[in-house]
């Protein structure tokens, strides 16, 4: 299969389905959305409050963003076999919603531990552990919407998602003004409580309803290829280094590496450079993530026309000029704008990036695995990002993190330009 930047060769890489699964089945989005929000809300108060948590027992920016990073790649060991289990597991009467429910369950319990800690050791058992089941079945949350909704509707479908998402962040915020700097221990409570309650709600409305509505439709045994393990899915899609999938997990592991990095290292830069409180300076990015739910939708119908490679070209755009404000303006309302800009250019990759990965699956049975690939991506780059950039810190200094960023930035746009390229190539061979 190829990959172009345009709406033709996005759609061509959709494999077809019955009239009925041409329509968006809104009440599955909005489940699906209330169980990815459920997730989300917690990861991002984890981004926002847990290096500064290390931080009382690290002064260099550069170990705070390699811990930070390596939470992150517990994904790329967990997710293949687990996404491949889901995969399995997706015809049955419960569906993947099991790995979701009981990870979710498991993962709270050290969440809500970690403000208790008294040392060193323990705060990273607690971080360690949440992290490890955590990231073991994000993957199958994000991939539960291909259950429910056709090929062709998923961009649109991801809008909704994404929004659902940006509203984690505007908790996350919520909770960094209002709560932590009152009881730590009480707003690291808040986020788990928050994600098994949505979580037990959309099993309530949507899983146990799960075999009425599961795959919009099906593939005959003869179109498609059998896989016995999940490493033979990651084989077949990573066959040779011109591979179009192989391009894209390279900048998916870019753009979500820097936006991470961005991300875990903002309450420190807030404290340090603008001089807020903890708690102010967690609630920097709530402007952004409002400008991220205004956009998310229109930025999803707009990717149908312009094809999903170009718009994310344009966010790294739009990405690049954020941080350089950020750079040239460092004050509180200079750092506002700048992660609203950055979120505009992120909203435009967070739209598009899965499902341009699922439409190069050889089947609708390896969805799971698929999205498997996208955590080895950005998981990857959440690792190695934030430690990268709090290392350019270490050697120049808080001041220059912005700056810093918007270097890194711009070999994201030359990878996502030289996939697009690649694409053109291809079509037109």
């Amino acid at each position: 299969m190829k990959v172009d930047s345009s709406p033709a060769s996005d759609a061509a890489t959709t494999s077809p389905g019955p009239a009925v699964g041409e329509r968006m089945n809104r009440g599955a989005v909005l489940w699906v959305t209330l169980a990815v929000f459920a997730q989300e809300a917690v990861w991002n108060f984890y981004d926002a409050q847990v290096p500064e948590q290390l931080r009382h027992y690290f002064t260099s920016a550069g170990v705070i963003g390699l811990i930070m990073g390596l939470d992150h790649s517990w994904g790329i060991i967990t997710q293949p076999s687990v996404g491949f289990l889901s995969d399995k597991l997706a015809r049955r009467r419960a569906g993947r919603w099991p790995i979701v429910l009981v990870g979710a369950a498991l993962a709270s319990v050290p969440f809500i531990l970690i403000p208790w800690t008294t040392n060193l050791p323990a705060l990273l058992v607690c971080a360690v552990g949440f992290a490890a089941i955590a990231n073991a079945f994000k993957g199958v949350t994000e991939t539960l919407i291909s259950d429910y909704v056709a090929p062709s509707a998923r961009s649109r479908a991801q809008g909704f998602i994404k929004a659902g998402v940006s509203l984690t962040i505007v908790v996350s915020s919520l909770i960094s003004l209002f709560v932590v700097d009152r009881s730590l221990r009480l707003a690291f409570a808040i986020p788990p409580l928050l994600m098994l309650i949505t979580l037990g709600l959309a099993w309530a409305f949507l899983g146990r309803r799960h075999t009425a509505a599961v795959m919009p439709f099906e593939e005959t045994a003869d179109e498609v290829p059998e896989f016995g393990s999940p490493w033979a899915v990651l084989k077949d899609a990573l066959r040779s280094p011109s591979s179009p999938t192989l391009l894209l997990m390279i900048g998916i592991f870019c753009f979500a590496g820097m936006w991470s990095a961005l991300r875990s290292l903002m309450t420190p830069y807030g404290t340090q450079v603008l001089g807020l409180s903890r708690g102010e300076a967690g609630g920097l990015t709530l402007p952004g993530a409002v400008a991220f739910l205004v956009a998310v939708l229109p930025i999803a119908y707009a990717s149908n026309r312009l094809g999903a490679l170009r718009v994310v070209r344009y966010g790294v755009v739009l990405f690049i000029v954020g941080v350089l404000v950020g750079f040239t303006v460092p004050t509180a309302a200079g750092t506002i704008a700048a992660m609203v800009l950055a979120s505009l250019g992120y909203a435009a990759f967070a739209v598009n990036a899965l499902v341009a990965l699922w439409n190069l699956a050889p089947s609708q049975k390896v969805l799971g695995t698929y999205t498997a690939l996208y955590t080895i991506a950005s998981a990857s780059g959440m690792a190695l990002g934030p430690a990268i950039l709090g290392t350019t810190v270490d050697l120049t200094s808080w001041r220059y993190m912005f700056l810093n960023a918007a270097v890194a930035a711009g070999v994201t746009f030359l990878v996502f330009t030289r996939l697009a390229r690649r694409a053109s190539d291809r079509a037109t061979a």
